[in-house]
């Protein structure tokens, strides 16, 4: 994936999916291989959009054992979620240093 040449020694990413775009999960999920990662799931206002636990499971969350990552439910146009993921991201990386 193209993003490992710009972000090589990253120490945290957010790493923002939509939630109603079936398809390109996958893509996705190739996407999130080495980092402290923190994953937005987005537009969950709409009426078809994945839960947490199925993002998990499509993206393969479960399988990054040699990292922490965290998934949270969002929805950008109110913000709601959004700090609650910073939050998170925030304490962990505090936690790395």
């Amino acid at each position: 994936p193209l993003w490992r040449h710009y972000y090589q020694n990253t120490q945290a990413l957010v790493f923002v999916v939509d939630s109603n775009d079936r398809e390109r999960v996958g893509i996705a999920r190739d996407e999130l291989r080495d980092a402290l990662v923190l994953v937005y799931a987005n537009k969950q206002d709409l009426p078809h959009a994945m839960s947490t636990a199925e993002l998990t499971d499509q993206l393969a969350l479960h399988t990054l054992r040699s990292r922490k990552w965290y998934i949270q439910a969002t929805c950008a146009t109110t913000g709601e979620g959004m700090y609650e993921g910073l939050d998170w991201l925030t304490q962990n990386m505090k936690r790395q240093i």
